[in-house]
């Protein structure tokens, strides 16, 4: 694996992915952690007018695998918040469909025969490594994204005997995959070619944690490939971690979907919009009365799908719908019209 040539990657028209025949399946998935910001909403619009302007299927999946972090309620509330905003979905927790269930704590079946094809591939090794011991290795240098330092290899070639005996002292391991020493280049709808690097820029990354739940990078490719996701729309911070999915699609046999990765929000600090700059969550502009026309206009004003101060419901905007009218660079907003 380590010196295998780079495969090549189609190059995927907006509307066709699979075969000419396939149908257009658009996807939106959030983390039921906390309330939908205006970065999310601004996300979960621009797939579901992709996927309603091509005629094909809209599914909403819930991201809950961290569990610590998942907040009783949020999950319902996420929902009520976008069908206030006017989107729906064919799909999802709530309506049931061919692919359920549609949350992630209830696929872990799905992930494990996944790792078990994985392993029989022998591209999975265990790790007792802490997070405290990875950030101190000398050659730990920071990774791109919330992956956290490149991660040195320290258990890449432990011996049967040593991985019994850090077991032994230190209890389960987490699982990693070996990461390929090459490049690997991914086209986006949106952003054009990319290449990276994974090896060197986040090292072999973890695929089960140490409690035995699937981590976000195995899931998410499992769960689109399952669910025959053919189009995925996302913030544009995600688009290193493309690379590593890539490598799972590969090793797995599976078929990738095409990538639009949509340039953030950022404050007048040039920072990602948070609460401080003026923007609220979805549930505070519902609560204090604000239209749903008026935020979707917005935020269609901010991917020049609508002009400033246009009111407009999501389907109003379906025939202005285009990747080509959509920005490819981060935007710095002056003010929310909320505060």
């Amino acid at each position: 694996m380590e010196n295998e040539r780079q495969p090549s990657h189609r190059h995927h028209s907006p509307l066709s992915i699979l075969d000419p025949k396939s149908q257009f399946r658009g996807r939106f998935a959030p983390s039921p952690t906390g309330d939908l910001h205006l970065g999310n909403a601004r996300t979960a619009l621009l797939a579901w007018l992709q996927a309603r302007a091509a005629g094909g299927r809209f599914v909403l999946r819930v991201e809950d695998l961290d569990r610590g972090r998942v907040r009783p309620g949020i999950m319902e509330a996420q929902l009520a918040d976008l069908r206030w905003l006017g989107l729906d979905w064919d799909e999802g927790p709530d309506v049931g469909g061919p692919f359920a269930p549609y949350e992630q704590s209830r696929r872990q079946g799905l992930y494990e025969q996944a790792l078990r094809r994985l392993a029989a591939r022998g591209l999975l090794y265990g790790c007792f490594c802490t997070r405290r011991e990875i950030a101190g290795a000398a050659s730990a240098p920071n990774g791109p994204d919330d992956e956290g330092p490149v991660y040195p290899g320290t258990c890449r070639a432990l011996t049967p005997e040593e991985v019994e005996q850090r077991r032994a002292e230190r209890g389960e391991a987490a699982v990693r995959f070996r990461v390929p020493a090459r490049s690997v280049g991914l086209h986006d709808l949106l952003q054009g070619d990319r290449t990276f690097r994974p090896a060197e820029e986040t090292g072999d990354f973890v695929v089960r944690r140490k409690d035995g739940v699937a981590a976000y990078q195995l899931a998410v490719v499992v769960d689109d490939a399952a669910m025959e996701v053919t189009h995925v729309v996302r913030g544009a911070d995600l688009l290193p971690s493309t690379a590593r999915q890539l490598l799972l699609y590969e090793a797995l046999g599976l078929e990738p979907p095409a990538w639009i990765h949509v340039p953030l929000l950022l404050g007048p600090d040039g920072e990602r919009l948070a609460k401080r700059h003026g923007a609220v969550s979805l549930r505070e502009l519902r609560e204090g009365g604000v239209r749903p026309e008026t935020v979707v206009g917005w935020l269609a004003a901010t991917c020049g799908l609508a002009d400033a101060g246009e009111e407009a419901a999501p389907r109003d905007l379906l025939g202005r719908f285009s990747l080509e009218r959509l920005p490819r660079e981060p935007l710095i907003l002056p003010a929310t019209p909320w505060r």
